[in-house]
């Protein structure tokens, strides 16, 4: 199965608000009029596009009053075209050159970090990685337990400490193992209390100090992962970390379950940072590198 059919089935609530809508609003030949951008423009907020849905709409009526829409094909190509213009960051996934890889996964409690941590170890593994994951967030007991179950399933290491522990002494120590026994990727997991932000932000920063020290270069990359069923509201979210680490990929989460997917393109316009990766399942392999026309085309095929 390609990536596009692998997104088309698991996209498929985005997809049924998106594609099927578009189907409806121009069945039988229905004239495009100003009446039927409104109702395009609304269709595209539902699926949570934000301020994007207007600047689209604007384009595909502009390229009407010039003829050049007449039907829905030359609307659908148009979308998927001003979509794909909106999406010019693919980072894809890393070379992992650097030995170790030491990557940062930030993100808040519930976004899915835990389980994207552990679908990273287990894809990094099946490319022939010796994968090492540190539990840094030690102020809930459940991650660190959680993470050692994903582990043992995808075959990966684990370094953990006592609930309470000081999480860059946990970064450090991973650091350590990975360096001493030859570990090429560590993916560190963190703490994501977003109530306590202040707090958070100080010890992501520390976090960063203690294993630059370690590691030439370390953080090599800090990604973010976001829960796509939060659709727009992620972006505040993603500030707060934005604001504290140097974010350079994003990762989207539970993509599966919402028919906001249309959030990736407000995401991607408010953020200006790549998504690396979008997750669309619980299954430890249902994590997939990020291809704008894969996803567009996606959520734009026909039923």
């Amino acid at each position: 199965m390609s990536l596009l059919e692998r997104l088309t089935a698991r996209l498929a609530r985005t997809r049924a608000t998106l594609s099927d809508g578009l189907a409806g609003l121009l069945r039988g030949g229905r004239p495009m009029d100003e009446a039927l951008f409104a109702e395009l423009e609304r269709l595209l907020y539902a699926s949570d596009l934000g301020p994007v849905a207007a600047e689209v709409v604007e384009e595909l009526a502009r390229a009407h009053r010039r003829g050049e829409l007449a039907g829905e094909p030359e609307v659908r190509a148009r979308l998927r075209a001003a979509l794909l213009a909106r999406l010019p960051n693919a980072a894809g996934e890393p070379a992992l050159a650097d030995s170790p890889t030491v990557i940062l996964i930030v993100g808040v409690n519930g976004s899915g970090k835990t389980t994207t941590i552990a679908k990273l170890g287990h894809r990094f593994h099946q490319r022939g990685k010796h994968v090492l994951v540190g539990a840094c967030d030690t102020y809930r007991a459940a991650a660190a337990d959680q993470l050692a179950i994903w582990a043992g399933r995808s075959e990966v290491e684990l370094v953990r400490k006592e609930e309470g522990a000081d999480p860059a002494a946990v970064a450090f120590e991973a650091l350590e193992t990975a360096t001493t026994l030859g570990y090429d990727v560590v993916l560190l997991d963190t703490a994501g209390r977003l109530h306590t932000h202040k707090n958070l932000m100080e010890e992501l920063k520390k976090i960063q100090r203690v294993i630059a020290k370690k590691v030439a270069g370390a953080p090599h990359e800090v990604w973010l992962v976001l829960d796509a069923t939060n659709g727009q509201n992620a972006i505040q979210q993603a500030k707060l970390f934005t604001a504290a680490v140097p974010v350079t990929g994003l990762v989207l989460a539970k993509l599966d379950g919402t028919a906001r997917g249309g959030a990736v393109f407000a995401i991607q316009r408010s953020l200006g940072i790549p998504v690396r990766y979008v997750g669309t399942g619980e299954a430890q392999e249902l994590l997939e590198p990020f291809e704008p026309e894969a996803f567009v085309d996606a959520i734009l095929a026909s039923a």
